[in-house]
């Protein structure tokens, strides 16, 4: 997702927890209360909804909707809670496993018909309706309708589990008018055309987070057909979609989808899903994209902007086919997804453009870093307001920079290695990963334990501010001497070890890189040489980005 936001509150609020639920029927109000422990896994969604008015003037936000929930039982069950926000949606009514219902602060708190037992796999019908409320979940205006969901919007306008971690396969079904276009996450089953009204049946056989889910949808969207043949096996092939408005103007895109797929699928892998699709919407759209698995939306002109189209497709594999386990994960996503869009760059551009545009990244972090880690521990409990979660200095530039700085310190062929690994994991592909599972990865395809690199640029805040002297020293018998002293200022974080370089050039226009480990603050390293030094410079192919530096000759 591209950080680019309207006005956002910058409010905590609590995860609808698991555990303990305690409810009473609404259906008999002597029915005693019932605990029980809310533990399964939902293995399928299945939305029936009806939106033809939605298209209309005065374009209401209410609809009715049929949800069908199939879930797995993982311990003893006479009860369920799922997410659904009070102020968008009222419930109608429950059936198959469910008895009865209650409705309450953003919960709705389900009575099963019998006790369930692990293992068991049973069918929950809700109907309900959404209200005619704006909610920033569902989104209706002049013949546009779509969803938009993260972090925790989609308990907006369907009840579910609202979880990073509880995956489940995807259906819908959406009655629209015969004028819509509608897309959404998965491939397209059928359409079926009765009177005036479509309706289109979507189906995402592969597992998707519950934010990652949307439909995408305008009266007289325009479709863009075309395929991209898998690189495993080119006799495959996946549909491209590409839904605009008319007079949009498509080239970048359309010129750029499939060398871009081909270039991130030799690097992680297949692209993973049923369809590449992508959608513009409109200007109540929040973000610059956003990654819903296998169906991108952008915002009005995304197509004119190729660093958003790259960053969203990106996702397809780090976001979507392997999903952050916590939003403490999150820069498993956005700095993954943000260097994947500078990857590109060097592949079109050469590694000049390339780190030009991470130093760029750098400068911002550097100007407005908040003064928090990439991993903070608290986001795995309570869910933090989008304006932090969606940080760009940290979650996105930082991560981004943080990945530049594993490849220094790997080397190209093994962190490309690290890449593709990780992202064909089958332990983790459909599945979500936590920061532990990339670190573990790193230190497996380095032969070596990175975790002092971790510890430092993602577990712990801010950056090193380097203080750096060097002096020349001429001796006998024309020998000279290079004493560089590091030493490092930050406050409120620890000293960082890493990887140092240096270039020293000599009287006769020559010059050598030199690459030493700084584990301790005030360290020194000498250096001796036959021919005169003459100047020194720091980092000199800018590869530690995350960091301020001056270097001074001690002479001076």
């Amino acid at each position: 997702m591209k950080a680019i936001f309207l006005f956002i509150q910058v409010l905590y609020f609590f995860v609808a927890a698991q555990g303990q639920v305690v409810f009473s029927s609404s259906r008999n109000a002597d029915t005693p209360k019932i605990s029980t422990t809310n533990s399964f896994d939902v293995l399928k969604y299945k939305l029936d909804i009806g939106l033809y008015q939605c298209y209309f003037h005065p374009y209401p936000n209410s609809f009715s909707a049929h949800q069908r929930i199939t879930l797995l039982v993982d311990s003893v069950l006479s009860g369920i809670a799922l997410n659904a926000v009070n102020t968008s949606m009222a419930i109608d009514s429950v059936s198959f496993a469910g008895i009865s219902f209650t409705h309450q602060s953003d919960t709705l708190k389900i009575l099963l018909d019998r006790t369930y037992q692990p293992g068991e796999i049973l069918d929950l019908d809700i109907f309900y309706r959404h209200h005619d409320v704006t909610d920033n979940g569902f989104y209706a205006s002049n013949g546009t309708v779509y969803t938009d969901s993260p972090p925790e919007g989609a308990r907006k306008w369907m009840p579910c589990r609202d979880q990073l971690s509880d995956k489940a396969v995807w259906e819908l079904i959406a009655r629209v008018p015969s004028s819509v276009r509608l897309g959404s996450t998965g491939r397209l089953a059928d359409s079926t055309i009765a009177g005036d009204t479509i309706s289109y049946h979507w189906i995402s056989d592969n597992p998707v987070s519950t934010y990652l889910i949307t439909l995408s949808s305008k009266i007289g969207f325009m479709i863009h057909k075309k395929y991209w043949r898998k690189l495993s096996n080119p006799d495959d092939s996946i549909p491209v979609r590409i839904y605009y408005n008319a007079g949009e103007n498509i080239a970048t895109i359309d010129s750029t989808i499939l060398p871009l797929t081909d270039f991130f699928s030799y690097k992680f892998g297949d692209y993973p899903f049923e369809k590449i699709g992508f959608a513009t919407l409109n200007s109540s759209f929040p973000w610059g994209g956003m990654e819903n698995q296998s169906m991108v939306n952008l915002g009005p002109y995304g197509y004119n902007d190729i660093d958003i189209i790259a960053h969203e497709h990106a996702h397809q594999w780090f976001g979507d086919l392997i999903t952050c386990g916590t939003w403490a994960d999150i820069w498993l996503n956005e700095g993954f997804g943000t260097y994947c869009q500078n990857l590109w760059v060097e592949h079109i551009q050469g590694p000049g453009a390339y780190k030009s545009s991470l130093s760029a990244l750098a400068s911002y972090y550097l100007t407005n870093n908040p003064g928090w880690p990439l991993y903070n521990p608290e986001w795995a409990i309570r869910t933090p307001a989008a304006g932090y979660l969606y940080n760009q200095s940290v979650s996105y530039n930082k991560g981004a920079c943080v990945l530049h700085q594993l490849r220094y310190v790997m080397g190209d062929s093994l962190f490309f290695q690290l890449m593709h690994a990780y992202a064909t994991d089958t332990s983790l592909m459909y599945k979500n990963a936590y920061t532990r599972d990339f670190t573990g990865k790193a230190s497996e395809i380095s032969g070596a334990d990175l975790n002092w690199f971790f510890n430092e640029w993602v577990f712990a805040p801010n950056h090193p501010i380097y203080n750096n002297t060097y002096d020349f020293d001429s001796l006998a018998m024309n020998r000279w001497r290079v004493t560089f002293t590091v030493s490092q200022s930050q406050e409120n974080t620890i000293i960082f070890k890493m990887p140092l370089q240096i270039r020293i050039t000599f009287s006769d226009n020559a010059d050598t890189l030199l690459r030493f480990m700084n584990d301790i603050n005030h360290q020194d390293f000498i250096f001796s040489f036959s021919k005169e030094p003459v100047t020194l410079s720091f980092d000199p192919e800018r590869n530690i980005l995350l960091k301020q530096a001056t270097t001074i000759r001690k002479s001076w």
